[in-house]
């Protein structure tokens, strides 16, 4: 344990003081006396057990000095600012000034050598100014590839925490729609078995058995984000004799679904419970003409294919398309969050129908929720 400790704490020192930048700037000189000397155990030769040691030192460090002025002074200062006058001026003087100092270097290194400046670096050198040929381009290069590591460097962070803040986002946008749908299918549900209690008692002791297995699943089997189709499927129908009951026969319901081979087949939860409510919400309450429901639910390989219409009168039609598409914005919103180029829905309304048409390409459920699956199927056999 204490070994661990304190190679944590020697990491956080290293990247706190941003030492491991000693390396990169020696290793990126080297990498161009490679290219100057074209022999990569010479230019390692010269650069570290010669005279021109102290010549490439001074490359190294004030060349970092002035990389580092830039970043962490120059630009959060002036360039970030708008600025843009008074950097460049500042920036032009910072370059010109580790050039300056680089070019000590190579007096140093011949004096270090006992030697003249034009006999170690030719007889072109006898001037300070000319080994501004060299340092200044070496140094500007310098501060063009500190400049692009440091926007590429704060471009993916800003990148990742954008998608970050998105994921967030989506997860609580999503998390609010759903529980904005759970309450307004609660209130309905306890009027519906509010209403059978003085009408038919028996009736309204079938409806309170079944409502207490649509709260179970709402509690406890929906929590994930995909949920086993047949449990979706199960749950409409406990939903659907539950409205059947309460509607007291005045509705027609045909209620037909095809469902080959979808057990490991999964759906977000609540997403077809929508518009089946809305059916009924707004079905018509004709006394001299049929009142119908018609819900068909099939599945061809991985695609859901859903059909609801309900018959409707006018004033139905209008209050389904205003006050009853709340619930329909909220599923269609949750649909282009869950399911982004994944479905088609289309609804239809007219002064006697009202229709909805949904194709859905639905996934396989994890391996962990087909093993659970497989096991509740095994107990549910058992009892």
């Amino acid at each position: 344990m204490n070994t661990l400790t304190t190679d944590k704490l020697n990491q956080n020192w290293l990247f706190k003081y941003k030492l491991y930048h000693i390396p990169f700037w020696c290793v990126y000189h080297y990498f161009w006396w490679v290219i100057a000397v074209g022999d990569p155990l010479a230019a390692a030769s010269s650069m570290f057990f010669s005279a021109y040691t102290v010549k490439i030192l001074f490359y190294v460090i004030f060349q970092a000095l002035a990389v580092y002025f830039n970043l962490y002074f120059l630009i959060p200062r002036f360039l970030e600012k708008n600025r843009l006058t008074e950097y460049v001026i500042y920036l032009a003087i910072t370059i010109i000034c580790a050039s300056s100092l680089i070019n000590t270097g190579y007096y140093l290194s011949a004096f270090l050598a006992h030697c003249t400046i034009t006999k170690m670096f030719g007889a072109e050198a006898g001037s300070f100014f000319h080994f501004f040929n060299t340092s200044l381009p070496s140094t500007l290069a310098s501060m063009t590839l500190a400049m692009s590591i440091k926007l590429t460097k704060n471009w993916i962070q800003a990148e990742r925490k954008q998608q970050i803040m998105e994921k967030e986002k989506l997860e609580t946008e999503l998390k609010f729609l759903k529980y904005q749908f759970n309450p307004h299918f609660l209130f309905n549900s306890i009027n519906s078995i509010f209403f059978l209690i003085h009408k038919n008692p028996d009736m309204a002791s079938d409806s309170l058995a079944k409502f207490s297995g649509l709260l179970r699943y709402q509690l406890y089997e929906c929590n994930d984000q995909q949920i086993s189709l047949d449990k979706e499927i199960t749950y409409l129908k406990n939903f659907i004799e539950l409205e059947k009951l309460r509607q007291n026969n005045n509705v027609e319901v045909i209620f037909e679904v095809e469902q080959p081979n979808t057990e490991y087949l999964g759906i977000a939860p609540f997403i077809l419970m929508t518009f089946v409510e809305n059916a009924f919400k707004h079905v018509s309450k004709h006394s001299n003409a049929p009142n119908w429901i018609s819900i068909k639910l099939s599945t061809s390989e991985r695609q859901l294919d859903l059909l609801i219409s309900n018959s409707t009168s006018p004033d139905e039609v209008t209050e389904a398309v205003s006050y009853g598409g709340i619930g329909l914005k909220n599923v269609q919103r949750r649909l282009d969050l869950v399911y982004p180029g994944q479905y088609q829905l289309d609804i239809q309304h007219n002064d006697n129908c009202f229709e909805i048409k949904l194709q859905l390409k639905l996934s396989e459920l994890g391996f962990e929720n087909k093993e659970f699956w497989s096991k509740e199927q095994g107990l549910l056999e058992q009892r």
